[in-house]
């Protein structure tokens, strides 16, 4: 909205001016001041800046005695510069200007003094405008690899309305300097097309916006077309599946000319969008993961000292961190002898000792959650229970390196009246440790992993 309003009011402004500016009053040498002539004062928002021209406003010059407005100009950037005398207005009646003589990023001073037949006003109140800076380039742009003889650049269409055209620019290795090659018009063209290029060669490529006041941008990021051998394909690469919140990738020491290093990619899913993750020296790498069963796809490339990539998206190699344990199959659950006796199966030779959860709700507010840990065997006895009481219980397994299973299917079983009141009570001695907490909260995965 911004830049339409300045276009708007820079339009009117030449239209106004265009009869107004020209070469006729210049500033006498031997200035006469009449302090009672009226000081130009600029509107309360009468300043417009753009990145080559910035417009004034300025409040209505009403006393008759005024034939028109001398304009002082100093370029900041300029060493040994001064406000200087840079336009004349004829006309008492114009209150706008607009100044097309700047440059990007650059701060000027403007003053302003009315004149009559006879004398000048005392100088306004100095403004000093900072224009804008050169617009950027496109923020996304990229290269296709491996087309014969041929290099491919897109890029995401500029969001600015007053973009006309892009200029693309291109240098190889060799070269220091970089070359304009083409002017692709049209703000919505997002692709060019670079042909007639040489085999085994290297061309970088970058792309300027330029606006239809002729503003030409900054460089956009480089990109790289190869058309020369890249290094060889990093080969034989592993990744484990069986260790504990960790991934091993392993792989053959690349023998390329001039190697630097190598880059490790990682990625969710094999066709997925895959991150660097890692720069290295040598052919391994660990990937500390915090999640069981945890699934990531690496692909590994070579790296020479010019900075040219093997080509790596062929091949992704699965890695996976170690599952949990195989969920218990409950088996049974019953109340005897006022106690509650649950058993269950599980084939699962990691597990190594389990945990229950057990829930119960003693009234409308209060409810109590515990866990019984360290569990060595395949049943649980709860003799801590009341009468006409519902309970929930759930089972986990555990390795020996703490994972922990999905959890059972829950069970629920209401106790008969005819049960003993032994809430308070302790458990008969068994090979499990309690943990009791009012209002503990147990976290239970939901993923289901086969």
């Amino acid at each position: 909205m911004k830049l339409w309003t300045l276009a708007t009011f820079c339009a009117a402004s030449l239209l106004i001016l265009s009869g107004c500016v020209g070469n006729s009053p210049q500033p006498a040498d031997q200035v006469t001041i009449d302090k009672t002539l009226p000081i130009v004062k600029l509107t309360e928002r009468g300043t417009f800046v753009d990145m080559n021209a910035v417009a004034f406003e300025w409040s209505a010059i009403e006393d008759e005695r005024v034939n028109g407005i001398y304009i002082y100009k100093q370029a900041m950037s300029e060493d040994g510069s001064n406000l200087s005398h840079y336009k004349t207005i004829n006309n008492r009646f114009t209150t706008h200007y607009l100044d097309t003589g700047i440059k990007p990023d650059a701060a000027y001073a403007y003053s302003f003094k009315t004149f009559s037949k006879e004398a000048e006003s005392q100088m306004s109140e100095t403004k000093v405008i900072n224009s804008l800076p050169v617009l950027q380039s496109v923020v996304w742009i990229q290269s296709l690899q491996n087309m014969p003889r041929t290099a491919k650049i897109i890029w995401r269409p500029h969001s600015n309305q007053k973009v006309k055209s892009y200029i693309i620019e291109r240098r190889t290795l060799e070269e220091d300097t970089w070359n304009k090659i083409a002017t692709v018009d049209g703000r919505l063209n997002a692709e060019f097309i670079d042909v007639d290029l040489k085999d085994q060669f290297v061309y970088k490529y970058r792309v300027r916006v330029v606006t239809y006041d002729g503003i030409i941008s900054t460089p956009s990021e480089i990109v790289q077309v190869v058309t020369k051998a890249l290094p060889v394909s990093i080969k034989h690469i592993v990744a484990t599946t069986d260790l504990p919140r960790r991934i091993e990738i392993n792989w053959e020491k690349s023998n390329t000319e001039d190697f630097s290093h190598y880059h490790l990619y990682r990625s969710d899913k094999s066709d997925g969008t895959y991150e660097l993750i890692a720069r290295l020296n040598n052919p391994t790498f660990t990937d500390i993961v915090e999640e069981d069963a945890k699934e990531y796809y690496y692909r590994v490339s070579a790296i020479e000292k010019n900075g040219l990539e093997s080509i790596h998206d062929k091949v992704s190699i699965q890695g996976l961190t170690l599952m949990k344990p195989e969920t218990p199959v409950l088996l049974e659950v019953k109340v005897i002898n006022n106690i509650i006796e649950i058993k269950w199966a599980n084939k699962d030779k990691r597990a190594k000792k389990y945990s229950v959860i057990k829930k119960a709700k003693t009234g409308w507010f209060d409810a109590k959650d515990e866990e019984f840990i360290d569990i060595k065997g395949k049943k649980f006895i709860d003799a801590e229970i009341g009468p006409n009481i519902t309970y929930y219980y759930q089972v986990f397994a555990i390795d020996q390196f703490g994972i922990k299973s999905n959890p059972s299917i829950e069970i629920e079983i209401t106790t008969p009246n005819t049960v003993a009141n032994n809430v308070k009570k302790e458990a008969p001695q068994e090979t499990f440790k309690k943990t009791q907490n009012k209002k503990v909260e147990v976290i239970i995965p939901t993923q289901d992993f086969n």
